[in-house]
């Protein structure tokens, strides 16, 4: 899971699904699968098989850093000079899958409805 900076609620319209089309690439590019993939308003959860060539810690940079400056560039415009600028928050959240995979993908599948609900139970 990557969080927007500052868990700003940033991914909506165009650019949710230019975040899913960049991190696509991206994964091609790497030869990383990207078995599911779900953005939310603030933050992305991914599910992916990684080639044990590849570290945890590797792939997560390269998929934060290289979106991160795609996005600065399609979003905003941006050419060059990213120095200083950031969309993803330090940090990430991974964990390793085995034998409940499937309840996994449906997790990350089914993401909107749990938070709308959560937020509905919050509201009562």
């Amino acid at each position: 899971m990557f969080v927007a900076k500052y868990r700003k609620k940033v991914l909506f319209g165009r650019l949710r699904k230019e975040v899913g089309q960049i991190l696509r690439q991206l994964c091609r590019q790497k030869g990383v699968e990207l078995v599911e993939g779900h953005a939310m308003k603030d933050h992305v959860h991914l599910v992916l098989s990684v080639p044990p060539k590849f570290s945890i810690a590797m792939v997560v940079g390269y998929l934060k850093g290289k979106s991160a400056i795609h996005i600065h560039r399609r979003a905003h415009g941006l050419k060059q000079g990213f120095t200083g600028k950031h969309f993803w928050s330090r940090g990430y959240c991974v964990s390793t899958v085995g034998l409940d995979e499937k309840t996994v993908r449906e997790y990350v599948r089914h993401q909107d409805d749990q938070d709308h609900q959560a937020e509905l139970n919050f509201n009562l």
